[in-house]
């Protein structure tokens, strides 16, 4: 089968299309015969060697795909050939075939076309775990989300809204702003001169901060947490090595919470199987009624993943960006 290959760490320059080897689904797992894939910048990550896959996994490229069905592993039940799906992942989107346990498997929904529901695995698991499951945000609190024009920026604002939060979010640009408030954000911070401790203390402080640029934010981030506020880190743009003040964090009985995805076990507590059954419970109805819509905001063929690689590292793109074959 044809997919995208990484010959050694380092630039986009380094992926290359070859032919290798069709995996062949196990026990609870189908292989999916791929329509899109969508990038996020763990794959960034992987490229460069600073995001290894885990064991077992595949060690393409690739954390969410959209296809069908094309073969079913032994043990599996509730799913038949020809079924239209999105996965997640912990590796081999960037492929002609991808497998995927039946535990990480979404249906497509009616309201988005087979090729933009790529778009969705990542960004709902990833907003779901943190919000709901981790940060428990509540109806009338208010929630900070840096990164608001990014696949989890534009995926969290909607699913905030229609939770019943009070949305503040950072971009860096008018255009991009503007595309938050369309989504549902009401306090809009421009981070290049616009300072977001106080934009949002102004407002009581964020009840919940979702944040991705990790060690450049922690402090600011703590200082515009509420009384009895969550952080949950998900990323680390800004770096990894930081000071805080846990006087700060006592003084407002705040929370600092770490999270990723992919490190998560298949199945048991707090695995994968655990994030898709709630994001399927969550989200999914509200993709189903409209009140969620994935923003695609760029396709490329797969045959160019270098390129798409160039993009979004390059800080323009907004919303998700998807390689269609």
């Amino acid at each position: 089968m044809s997919a995208i290959t990484l010959n050694e760490f380092g630039g986009p320059e380094n992926l290359t299309e070859s032919t290798v080897q069709r995996p062949e689904p196990g026990p609870g797992e189908v292989l999916i015969e791929v329509a899109a894939a969508a990038l996020n910048r763990a794959d960034l990550m992987q490229r460069q060697g600073h995001y290894p896959p885990p064991p077992g996994a595949s060690d393409i490229l690739g954390l969410e795909v959209s296809g069908r069905i094309a073969a079913l592993g032994p043990q599996v039940d509730n799913w038949s050939v020809g079924d239209e799906v999105c996965a997640l992942l912990s590796g081999g989107g960037y492929a002609e075939f991808a497998v995927a346990p039946t535990t990480q498997l979404f249906h497509v929904p009616e309201t988005v076309g087979l090729v933009d529901s790529a778009a969705l695995p990542e960004v709902a698991c990833t907003v779901v775990s943190n919000l709901d499951m981790t940060a428990h945000l509540q109806p009338g609190e208010l929630a900070l989300l840096h990164g608001g024009s990014s696949g989890i920026g534009t995926f969290g604002i909607q699913f905030a809204r229609a939770r019943g939060a009070i949305v503040a979010t950072t971009a860096r640009t008018a255009d991009k702003l503007t595309l938050c408030a369309g989504l549902g954000a009401t306090v809009l911070i421009d981070y290049t001169d616009d300072d977001f401790v106080q934009r949002v203390q102004e407002k009581g402080g964020a009840d919940v901060i979702l944040d991705m640029v990790g060690a450049k934010y922690l402090s600011r981030n703590v200082d515009a947490l509420a009384p009895d506020g969550r952080l949950v880190v998900i990323g680390l743009q800004g770096g990894a090595t930081a000071e805080i003040d846990l006087g700060k964090l006592l003084r407002i009985r705040g929370t600092l919470a770490a999270t990723n995805l992919r490190g998560r076990p298949t199945t048991g507590p707090h695995s994968k199987a655990d994030v898709v059954a709630r994001t399927t419970e969550l989200a999914w109805p509200l993709i189903e009624s409209r009140q969620i819509a994935p923003v695609v905001g760029t396709t490329f063929p797969m045959s160019e993943a270098a390129a798409a690689h160039e993009y979004l590292a390059g800080g323009d793109a907004v919303g998700k960006i998807l390689l269609v074959r």
